[in-house]
């Protein structure tokens, strides 16, 4: 210590013509100039600005521990008040004040480091988000042919896009390119599609013009089965023709089933009265197909045949009936002309020589070859040849059943 100095403190002192000075790890340095009191006096003003320096420390501490400020912003703080500190005016550890401010710049450095890897992370996510967009957009814009759901969800994509973090610029600007130019594809495609359905529908229009030009000309008809065939293919043609648009197919089809229900409602007009007129006819064939039934069953194949054609004779002059009872009436008598037909054929077979000569032998054929293998099941068993025995009595046993039948078909001759 210096024999000039009037006063002293561990970080500085008063010499005797009223200079201050602090300590630091480089040396003394004077920060100042005290004439208007005592020594002590000077001591306590310098370490008041030391303790608002100090305070000034404390509170970026707290800024940049306990808040979300940004590096570049404490950076800024701590390189201001650093400065302070080195060139301060004030006695004190300005050495502790320096250290705090570097163990800030670490913390700070950390943290710029943190945010950077986040940041990075963030921008891989916000990058993969809007490379799944894109990706999605190019399918859309290659392969959907649901234009409604695919254009909604485009400007869906587009939405999402915005609300993404954004990648680095060249990237940013790539991708955003992909996915412009998969929404111009799209919209390409869809108004390629439209215009040939526009192109397709106009076709349909023609053709369907000319199916209804057909069926307008044969509505006042009244070759009612070759017309009612005709409105048949015509709807065939309809059908098959596909769709044009809903006014004009709302229009043609109402012109179609207007020209459709004239013709088969005079149709129906005209049935109806013939079948008035029919209405005597089925009252008779009513009463001979009770007469055609009583020949069920069949007895006498011959007598039911010509009872039948005498009733068959009566139809035919009975003349036509109402369509409503048409086929049930040509039903019932098929069915016994049936019944007929089916005893014919039996009586047929029962008197045919030729076919109860073969029934005949058959039957001799069966006893025959039952004899024997009845003599060769005898020798088999006397000799005790047990497998020759289980294949004779199976043998047998087949003969017997074919026998049983054959000898049921001969009977059917006699």
């Amino acid at each position: 210590m210096r024999e000039d100095t009037v006063s002293t403190d561990p970080w500085g002192r008063v010499d005797e013509d009223g200079t201050v000075y602090v300590r630091t790890a480089e040396g003394e340095r004077a920060v100042g100039s005290w004439q208007a009191g005592e020594p002590e006096e000077a001591l306590a003003y310098y370490r008041r600005k030391f303790d608002e320096l100090a305070g000034q420390v404390q509170l970026l501490e707290q800024r940049v521990r306990g808040t979300d400020l940004a590096p570049a912003q404490a950076e800024a703080s701590i390189a201001k008040l650093r400065e302070s500190v080195t060139e301060a005016h004030a006695v004190g550890d300005l050495g502790s004040l320096q250290d705090r401010l570097s163990a800030l710049t670490e913390l700070v450095g950390k943290r710029r480091e943190e945010l950077r890897a986040a940041r990075d992370q963030a921008r891989a996510h916000a990058r993969e988000v809007k490379e799944r967009i894109v990706a999605e957009a190019e399918r859309i814009a290659e392969e959907t042919t649901h234009w409604k759901s695919g254009g909604e969800r485009l400007r869906q994509l587009v939405e999402e896009w915005k609300a993404a973090e954004r990648v680095d610029r060249a990237t940013e600007a790539t991708l955003w390119k992909r996915l412009s130019t998969a929404r111009t594809a799209f919209a390409k495609r869809r108004k390629a599609y439209f215009s040939s359905l526009d192109q397709q529908r106009d076709a349909v229009r023609g053709t369907k013009l000319r199916i209804v030009s057909e069926a307008e000309a044969l509505a006042d008809s009244t070759d009612w089965n070759a017309t009612a065939a005709a409105y048949r293919e015509l709807m065939r043609e309809w059908k098959a023709a596909g769709r044009a648009s809903r006014e004009v197919e709302d229009e043609l089809w109402a012109r179609f089933k207007g020209a459709q229900d004239q013709f088969f409602q005079a149709r129906s007009a005209v049935f109806a009265e013939r079948d008035a007129s029919f209405a005597a006819n089925a009252e008779v064939k009513e009463a001979l197909l009770a007469e055609a039934e009583k020949l069920l069953p069949v007895t006498d194949a011959r007598g039911a045949r010509a009872a039948l054609r005498g009733i068959l004779e009566r139809w035919e002059a009975a003349g036509p009936v109402p369509r409503d009872q048409r086929d049930r009436l040509e039903g019932g008598l098929r069915k016994v002309d049936d019944a007929v037909r089916r005893a014919e054929d039996n009586e047929w077979k029962r008197s045919n020589p030729e076919a109860r000569a073969r029934a005949q032998d058959t039957v001799n054929q069966l006893r025959r070859s039952i004899d024997q293998l009845e003599t060769r099941l005898g020798k088999a068993q006397a000799a005790g040849r047990d497998k020759d025995v289980k294949e004779a009595e199976e043998a047998l046993a087949a003969r017997r059943s074919w026998l049983q039948e054959a000898e049921r078909t001969l009977a059917e001759f006699s």
